[in-house]
């Protein structure tokens, strides 16, 4: 749906439901977006990419609805957010020393590792693979999110299958609708551009994905390994 397309008529769904739409500020994390996700509900939020929609990894629940609202196939895992380096060797086993130099250059930051997940990372969420990608976005919002919940929460993008990566909160709504329980507005995203994602468990590890950092800055890291 266009964005100057919308009408009082195609909206009744959302003012129905009152999609709640809070001010996302950096320093300060509104409260009931926390009690929101320890509550199973899945909000959309700001980083350092793109906008993303996420849930807590231990809600096996709220987990099948970001993969229903994506039209994603269980069988292929989702991306996960941590709150600092320091929750890798929490949700991740066996990782490399490779991985470490590059988490160590580019965390906080664009770089999205898939790395074997330990036991505590739920199988649901890693399609029930072996493997997850894990994530520290350079933005507080989803950090700060992930430090009051206590526990790292999904970080896809906030859009449906086929429709663009969403770079403001305005364009995550009008492709999921009320279909979240929240939003997080933290204004236009400076990045613009998904996560680079590197495959650790090959060696020498391998991109997936080009996206925000350049498949160069990834090898040229490892190649100092």
């Amino acid at each position: 749906m266009s964005y100057y397309n919308l009408t009082f008529s195609n909206l009744s769904s959302l003012e129905q439901r009152q999609l709640p739409i809070l001010r996302a500020w950096s320093g300060d994390i509104p409260r009931r977006a926390v009690e929101t996700l320890s509550a199973g509900g899945v909000i959309v939020f700001p980083t350092d990419t793109v906008y993303g929609v996420g849930c807590r990894i231990d809600n096996d629940d709220a987990v099948r609805r970001v993969y229903a609202l994506k039209n994603r196939p269980r069988t292929e895992a989702l991306p996960v957010l941590l709150a600092d380096v320091a929750q890798l060797d929490q949700y991740a086993r066996d990782v490399p020393a490779v991985a470490r130099r590059l988490v160590g250059r580019f965390w906080p930051g664009a770089l999205t590792v898939v790395v074997r997940r330990s036991d505590r990372m739920p199988s649901l969420v890693a399609g029930g693979g072996s493997t997850v990608a894990l994530r520290v976005p350079n933005h507080p919002v989803p950090r700060a999110l992930i430090g009051k919940a206590g526990v790292p929460i999904v970080g896809t993008s906030a859009n449906t299958h086929g429709m663009p990566s969403p770079v403001t909160a305005q364009q995550a709504v009008f492709d999921l609708g009320d279909r979240v329980d929240m939003v997080l507005d933290g204004g236009r995203v400076s990045g613009g551009r998904e996560s680079t994602v590197v495959d650790v468990t090959t060696d020498p590890p391998r991109v997936l994905r080009e996206g925000a950092i350049a498949a160069r800055e990834i090898e040229s890291t490892v190649a100092r390994a």
